[in-house]
């Protein structure tokens, strides 16, 4: 998934059926309706699949996993905290939020790359042509044209490809270590799982399931391999009489805000008032640094793309100047 289009099909599909599912409709009639009217051709197929696996006694979650290729864990683990909950319709309106939010910063990061990459192409066509006129160098022109553009779509195919959801674990925990560091990238992506783990908790925690059991859960819904990976190892502390607050207190993965949040709800009862407050918060923030980097990738873009080609005017002008001056005896 990477154009606008599929993110905003996969945001009708969830929107569709949280709407059906809190209006009443049981969830294989909601499937059967979205299955007339999928948002795309290509769901009917997996849609199918995924009735056939529920009529056999399947929960949701299971036969969405035994659908291959179609949704991503992250998915599939909020959709097992709401139906662990009895509040799937609250998880389908979080998914379809975050692939509406998604496809719209998809939609304005393409916009506004148009013109760099199209300033790119031209420079890159436009400079060499002098020198073919001259020489009448096909062969030399294709080099250093797609010598420049070649490495270009190379890098945007490997790009598009890590960013694909679809990886297994081991690889998804390696993307999120490179990530991690990025200035702005790695804390939006960071407050957004910790955003999606609070909804989770909180819809786990007022259905009545026990702590010990929600935080798995609601870890694996957060979408992020290293957290899954942090909570996986509680169970011996928590055994040994530590509280969940002491544990998120001691690890260095949880912003501060949430760990003191956390430790003011567990001790006071009103955790998943908490949660929810945390929640908002860091939905709104991780998104608007997201919204910020999106806004600021195509100047980046368009700021390195006019250096290259201020960098090939120069060279040019000053071969140029060059051969004059051996020309004139200079």
């Amino acid at each position: 998934m990477f154009m606008p289009g599929h993110f905003v099909r996969r945001a009708e599909f969830y929107h569709q059926l949280a709407q059906i599912t809190a209006a009443g409709l049981g969830l294989i009639g909601a499937l059967e309706q979205v299955e007339r009217n999928p948002p795309g051709k290509a769901y009917r197929g997996p849609i199918r699949q995924v009735l056939r696996s529920l009529a056999a006694g399947s929960t949701f979650a299971e036969a969405l996993r035994a659908t291959p290729n179609w949704l991503p864990e992250f998915d599939i683990s909020l959709i097992d905290a709401g139906e662990q909950s009895g509040r799937l319709d609250a998880s389908m309106r979080l998914l379809a939020g975050y692939y509406t939010e998604r496809g719209r910063m998809a939609r304005q990061m393409i916009g506004d790359l148009a013109y760099p990459v199209f300033l790119l192409h031209f420079a890159v066509f436009i400079l060499p042509f002098p020198q073919l006129f001259l020489t009448g160098d096909f062969v030399a022109y294709f080099v250093r044209t797609a010598g420049i553009l070649l490495p270009c779509y190379a890098a945007c195919a490997i790009i598009i490809y890590l960013s694909q959801n679809r990886h297994g674990e081991g690889w998804r925990r390696w993307l999120e270590r490179i990530l991690h560091p990025i200035p702005v990238l790695g804390t939006a992506r960071r407050y957004l799982a910790v955003a999606r783990l609070s909804a989770a908790l909180e819809a786990l925690l007022s259905a009545g399931i026990n702590i010990f059991e929600a935080w798995p859960m609601a870890a694996a819904a957060s979408g992020s391999p290293s957290l899954t990976r942090i909570v996986g190892a509680w169970p011996e502390h928590l055994r040994s009489g530590k509280t969940p607050a002491e544990l998120v207190n001691e690890s260095s993965w949880f912003p501060e805000i949430f760990a003191s949040q956390y430790a003011v709800g567990e001790a006071s009862g009103k955790l998943e008032e908490n949660l929810k407050r945390v929640e908002t918060y860091f939905r709104e923030e991780g998104t608007r640094k997201l919204h910020a980097l999106s806004q600021w990738t195509p100047r980046l873009v368009y700021l390195l793309v006019v250096m290259m080609v201020a960098y090939r005017i120069v060279h040019f002008w000053m071969g140029y100047f060059g051969q004059m001056r051996e020309v004139g005896g200079f």
